[in-house]
């Protein structure tokens, strides 16, 4: 009883103790919820998917989950039951207190994200009790059996959201189910993202997340979140930024990287950083002017200071998206004693050297024929505007869009992210040769391909 009024783990692992085995209770849809040791959540699951080939283990029904003991041979089988039937029991009651109390826990999360959209994330850690997360993760998912979705996922993330020790948001924002993953620097939401997409398959919505972010920069996390979800598949969650391991954040060692970001970003402080990473998310001043809650004027001034400090030119494309990588890199411990200069080369030697660079972006863009690498780089080279970029290549923009969709499908990535585009527009300069111009794309004939414009 002292074990199930600390916490749900606390009381499987007195069951497994009592038994001299091993007990865990698991969510026939998404797995193991606890499990003593750590190491017996699979046998639990296995156990509880087929309970008659396992008939040496206590198995039992505890309310939306089950229960699997797995006992010592040398325990009666009297006193294996009586653990058992109270470890259920106890479940039961937790259960439904939990349930009394559900309607407190979800009017604070929703309170807490409102706070965190309006900026206030210091304030928003004071109500959760001193939370000590320092960044978020954010899923906006949508779709008819919201409610629905909305239960199981609280229920399946029932260790991360209760009072106490608050983990993970879980709201219903209008029309969207909000999950926000707080976490620290590392970047690191836990299983919360591998959750989700369960959710979203099984119920038929449709999900959007974005890229990691510092609590402060939580309104472009917010909109990132909503614009992957636009361009998702209905049953599916569009992962922060699709690269995986093809990202440079997981190819380039991690001391290499942050030693890098701290020297690029030395000469910005705190305020001038964040402006910088918010015009570089959102795309305008304006919007980051939003996002940041001063005037546009203000980020333009601050734009200009920023590219003064750096010596380096905001707007050529490149540099853009060296700079948004450097701001993705988790802060080092150890501050650059000096700054350093942005490179001339599209991936800094300081990362990879030329020959790694090149195998990473040739491996990146693999899927892409000489036409879709072309016209991908011309947009990009527009900072994703697709009139400009249409009118260089000779294209109607109507084609041009569906030639980005190709790119997109072929390379399985939401090229609407700006940290997809980054590094896309990093690795197609990396193995860009002389005839990767528009005037040499290749032409299919017919009205929609003049040729480019002089």
């Amino acid at each position: 009883m002292r074990a199930a009024a600390s916490s749900g783990a606390g009381l499987i692992a007195e069951a497994a103790v009592l038994a001299d085995g091993w007990a865990a209770l698991v969510d026939p849809v998404f797995g193991p919820v606890y499990s003593h040791p750590h190491a017996a959540g699979p046998d639990g699951v296995r156990a509880a998917a087929h309970p008659p080939a396992h008939p040496h283990l206590t198995i039992r029904q505890a309310d939306d989950a089950v229960f699997v003991l797995g006992p010592d041979t040398e325990t009666s089988a009297a006193r294996v039951a009586l653990i058992g039937q109270i470890t259920v029991d106890l479940l039961h009651v937790r259960a439904q207190q939990a349930d009394e109390i559900r309607g407190a826990e979800q009017r604070l999360h929703t309170a807490v994200l409102h706070l965190l959209r309006r900026g206030h994330h210091r304030l928003a850690a004071d109500v959760l009790g001193g939370c000590t997360a320092t960044h978020a993760t954010v899923y906006r998912l949508t779709g008819r059996a919201l409610h629905t979705a909305h239960q199981a996922l609280w229920r399946a993330a029932r260790p991360d959201v209760s009072l106490g020790d608050i983990r993970t948001l879980i709201c219903l924002a209008g029309a969207e189910l909000v999950v926000v993953a707080l976490h620290g620097a590392d970047g690191d939401p836990g299983p919360t993202g591998s959750l989700i997409a369960r959710i979203a398959e099984r119920h038929r919505l449709t999900g959007g997340a974005a890229s990691p972010a510092a609590l402060d920069m939580f309104a472009t996390a917010w909109t990132e979140a909503g614009t992957a979800r636009h361009s998702t598949a209905i049953g599916c969650l569009t992962s922060p930024t699709g690269l995986r391991t093809h990202g440079l954040i997981h190819a380039v060692p991690t001391h290499r990287l942050t030693a890098w970001s701290a020297a690029i970003l030395q000469p910005l402080d705190r305020k001038q950083s964040r402006t910088l990473e918010a015009w570089l998310r959102t795309g305008s001043a304006h919007a980051a002017a939003g996002a940041l809650g001063v005037s546009e004027g203000t980020v333009r001034a601050r734009l200009r200071d920023i590219s003064n400090r750096l010596a380096a030119e905001l707007d050529h494309p490149t540099v853009q998206a060296q700079l948004l990588l450097a701001l993705r890199v988790p802060a080092s411990a150890d501050p650059a004693t000096s700054a350093a200069r942005l490179p001339d080369s599209p991936v800094p030697t300081e990362l990879l050297s030329p020959d790694k660079a090149e195998r990473w972006a040739s491996a990146l863009l693999a899927p892409l024929d000489a036409r879709l690498r072309i016209a991908l780089r011309c947009w990009l080279k527009h900072r994703g505007r697709t009139a400009p970029a249409a009118a260089e290549l000779g294209l109607h923009r109507t084609t041009l869009t569906t030639v980005l969709r190709q790119c997109g499908q072929s390379l399985g990535l939401d090229l609407s992210s700006a940290t997809v585009r980054a590094e896309l527009h990093l690795a197609v300069e990396t193995i860009a040769t002389p005839g990767d111009v528009p005037a040499a794309l290749p032409r299919r004939g017919g009205r929609t391909y003049g040729g480019p414009r002089q």
